[in-house]
């Protein structure tokens, strides 16, 4: 799944989030920590601009992903193996983001609240904390190929069933590798549950808890004020 990450995504260098994060970076300042940083999509991009950024990822194989791409591009990024709602790293932050709405990845309500708590305590005073949530509507179920530098064929067949009570998404994610059309390699992943759904209020409740000051909330990642979309942004501050 590591492997076949950045594969699978393609060029996301037109990504709506990109241009975003920078902005509001721009704006409340640096350093920067990139929460979930994963194999580097952000950070390395942020980082080859000089930005003073640092990553933390609960995954080492992404980490080690991530890493090797900087060496590549003669990057030296900091990075931390760290789960969010343990976080406990040696400075301060100017600006947090947590992109792709990986707070949601948090499932338990108790954990994400105390997760919240940990990335205000990293913040200087006057920073500032940015996350994108999803509000999940029903099941979904999809299928993307990628073609590897050697010539295989890399694809992802995903399901996914959300359940409206619970508001928890579960997942069925299965990699496969393939050389002239044969299965030579093949890795499955079943989370249930995956993911949280979390409407405005649920979020906002989660800035509150932790004391953070809400700027706005704004329809995914535009300067619009949220009305009814499933992707919003909370900007909130120490």
């Amino acid at each position: 799944m590591a492997e076949a990450w950045d594969l699978l995504r393609g060029d996301t260098s037109g990504w709506d989030d990109r241009p975003f994060y920078l902005e509001l970076i721009r704006r409340s300042g640096e350093p920067v920590l990139d929460v979930g940083c994963g194999t580097g999509r952000l950070l390395l991009d942020y980082l080859a601009e000089g930005i003073e950024i640092h990553g933390v990822d609960v995954s080492p194989e992404m980490l080690a992903l991530c890493q090797a791409k900087a060496s590549t591009l003669g990057l030296e990024p900091t990075l931390y193996e760290q789960a969010v709602e343990d976080l406990n790293l040696p400075r301060y932050y100017r600006t947090i983001i947590v992109p792709s709405s990986s707070i949601q990845l948090v499932i338990d309500p108790a954990t994400a609240g105390r997760a919240i708590v940990r990335l205000a305590s990293h913040l200087e005073p006057g920073g500032t904390l940015v996350m994108p949530f999803m509000t999940l509507k029903g099941d979904e179920e999809w299928t993307r190929e990628a073609v590897r530098p050697d010539g295989a064929l890399v694809r992802r067949t995903a399901k996914s069933e959300y359940d409206p009570v619970t508001e928890l998404e579960d997942t069925d994610d299965l990699y496969e590798v393939l050389v002239d059309g044969k299965v030579v390699a093949a890795e499955r992943h079943v989370q249930k549950p995956a993911t949280r759904s979390y409407t405005v209020d649920q979020a906002r409740a989660l800035y509150l808890q932790a004391r953070l000051e809400i700027e706005r909330i704004v329809d995914g990642f535009s300067d619009k004020p949220h009305e009814d979309g499933a992707v919003f942004t909370v900007i909130g501050a120490r």
